[in-house]
């Protein structure tokens, strides 16, 4: 059987797909060009760039399986692949750490004005050192405050995870979920506790910051009426998907002050985010990477090998 692995992956996944006997190609073939050529291979292995949608599905009879290395699949028409018998693989634990480090990467940045003073300071730091200094001295320890977490599967609760082995309360909402047992602190010291999940509204009225771990359903997460009733000075991070925060209205709560700053990894305008957003001096601003790391990468191709492995078998 032949595997196409067109948006790239760990060696250590491509040597697991060879070892099982199967001819793996990571040559890339470009979107316009895969109608006339997908056909000759049984499955394809994608990230974020390829779209597999259902004239492609409909145009490659001998696919058995479409892989996704990552959480979301917005990329494939997964319920018109399931239709036709076709596998739909992605890796939703792969990644999950190396996100809700990244979340707390902006977290920390933001509380302590890390990512406009990084700006500032090659500029006017030997002309400016005092002022600047004075700006951005009223930063807040994150230990004893509350972070309110959106979505409370596995990038969900290692962000918690974190959270508790820093100090910080947790509020977590879920709809399809009662409660988590959370494991923290370091392999020789590990504690656990169990956190139910919340309502929305209890969550909104009590985070001091509010992550987000949901795929974008339509709506926005987080919107006007959301924000509403968030705390004063709240801080908000999304390295979810484009789209589940309402970005005219936290714009908005920002310039107003209910949200004291955000975090964003994702935009509603990949891979040209709208420019008020990249400009704002209370955003802290990264392209996309929750899952870059190479832990998470080397995670990603094993789990997606194995994985498919599985369903070729």
């Amino acid at each position: 059987m032949k595997i196409l692995i067109n948006d790239g992956i760990h060696p250590t996944g491509k040597k697991l797909l060879e070892n099982a006997g199967y001819e793996v190609s990571t040559d890339k073939i470009a979107q316009e060009d895969l109608p006339g050529k997908l056909n000759d291979f049984d499955a394809i292995c994608v990230r974020s760039a390829t779209k597999v949608r259902a004239d492609l599905i409909d145009q490659s009879p001998n696919l058995k399986a479409i892989c996704r290395g990552g959480v979301g699949l917005d990329n494939i028409d997964v319920d018109h692949a399931k239709s036709k018998g076709i596998h739909v693989i992605n890796t939703p634990a792969a990644s999950s750490r190396s996100v809700a480090e990244l979340v707390f990467g902006h977290l920390y940045s933001l509380a302590r004005f890390l990512h406009i003073s990084n700006r500032e300071m090659p500029s006017q730091g030997n002309t400016n050192f005092k002022v600047l200094k004075k700006n951005y001295a009223a930063g807040i320890e994150l230990t004893g405050r509350t972070l309110g977490i959106i979505g409370f599967g596995r990038i969900g609760q290692e962000t918690a995870s974190i959270a508790l082995g820093a100090g910080m309360d947790v509020i977590a909402v879920d709809p399809f979920l009662e409660s988590a047992d959370i494991s923290f602190g370091p392999a020789s010291h590990k504690a656990t506790v169990t956190i139910k999940t919340s309502s929305m509204e209890d969550m909104l009225a009590n985070a001091d910051a509010i992550s987000l771990h949901v795929p974008f359903l339509g709506e926005p997460a987080l919107g006007e009426k959301e924000f509403a009733q968030m705390k004063d000075g709240v801080i908000i991070v999304n390295a979810s998907r484009g789209g589940t925060v309402d970005e005219d209205a936290l714009l908005a709560a920002i310039a107003s002050g209910k949200v004291a700053s955000a975090g964003l990894d994702v935009f509603i305008g990949e891979p040209t985010p709208r420019e008020d957003l990249l400009t704002n001096s209370k955003i802290s601003l990264t392209p996309h990477i929750g899952a870059a790391t190479a832990e998470a990468q080397e995670k990603i191709g094993i789990e997606l090998a194995e994985k498919l492995i599985a369903a070729l078998s």
